[in-house]
């Protein structure tokens, strides 16, 4: 009996023993176990780390050639705005010395046409003109044709001494001139208007041995009838207007001629 408690006491103390063994094993194991995960959990978080720490630098250095690219964009962009001012200025420049161009051109042109004038207009001086005066075509010099015309305008006016001077000066410069034979008609009158009869006379007498044929012929002859009369030589004046009449039946300077020779008789 007492053996029996003796053993069962061993017993419950090796029990004791045991289980406090087992405890002391399972809390190892347990501490094992925890280590291990806890080892894991470091690892993975590490490796989570050097991911986020990849992705940082990666995105730093995405950022970097970002900066980088827009910095050289940046530049590119002052580079050719520069060359886009560049380009202004040049671009003025030449608008600038075309527009110089272009009025030099202008005053080119104008100082062309006022030499191409110029020269028409001294060509024309210098060209001989068709006339045609009395019946009578010729041509003429331009010269010639307005020293004529401007004589017959003073004549015109009734300045028959200032006429006389440039008829007789125009006759003495164009002798051989379709404009001689008017010409000595208007000069006869200004000097028959100025009293000087036998000068116009003169005339008169040189128109009609020069173009017996000419339409101012007849009145030059009825003119040196009143030459004469003025000179008090009648029968003169009238062998002159006999003469008009037989030369020149159907002028009117006939019919005036033959009312004239009646009164004369």
């Amino acid at each position: 009996m007492k053996c029996v408690k003796t053993m069962s006491l061993l017993f419950s103390k090796s029990s004791v023993v045991f289980l406090i063994c087992l405890w002391s094993v399972s809390g190892l194991h347990a501490a094992l176990f925890e280590d291990d995960e806890a080892r894991k959990a470091i690892l993975d978080l590490r490796q989570r780390v050097e991911v986020m720490r990849a992705d940082a630098d990666q995105a730093r250095q995405a950022r970097q050639a970002s900066t980088q690219e827009l910095t050289s964009l940046g530049k590119s962009l002052l580079d050719l705005q520069r060359q886009i001012e560049l380009l202004k200025a040049e671009v003025a420049t030449l608008r600038g010395s075309n527009e110089q161009l272009m009025r030099e051109l202008s005053e080119i042109q104008r100082q062309q046409k006022d030499q191409m004038q110029a020269l028409q207009a001294r060509f024309n001086k210098l060209e001989p003109v068709k006339i045609e005066l009395d019946g009578v075509e010729f041509l003429a010099e331009q010269a010639e044709k307005q020293d004529y015309e401007t004589a017959l305008a003073v004549f015109r006016k009734g300045d028959f001494v200032k006429a006389q001077g440039l008829f007789s000066g125009f006759v003495t410069r164009y002798p051989a001139s379709g404009y001689v034979v008017p010409a000595l008609f208007w000069l006869g009158n200004a000097q028959y208007a100025s009293r000087n009869y036998k000068e116009a006379m003169a005339n008169f007498r040189a128109l009609i041995a020069k173009d017996p044929e000419h339409v101012r012929t007849p009145e030059a002859v009825l003119s040196v009838a009143n030459c004469q009369l003025e000179l008090k030589d009648t029968k003169g004046a009238r062998k002159t207007l006999a003469d008009l009449v037989k030369a020149y039946p159907q002028s009117e300077a006939a019919l005036a001629a033959k009312e004239r020779l009646a009164t004369l008789k």
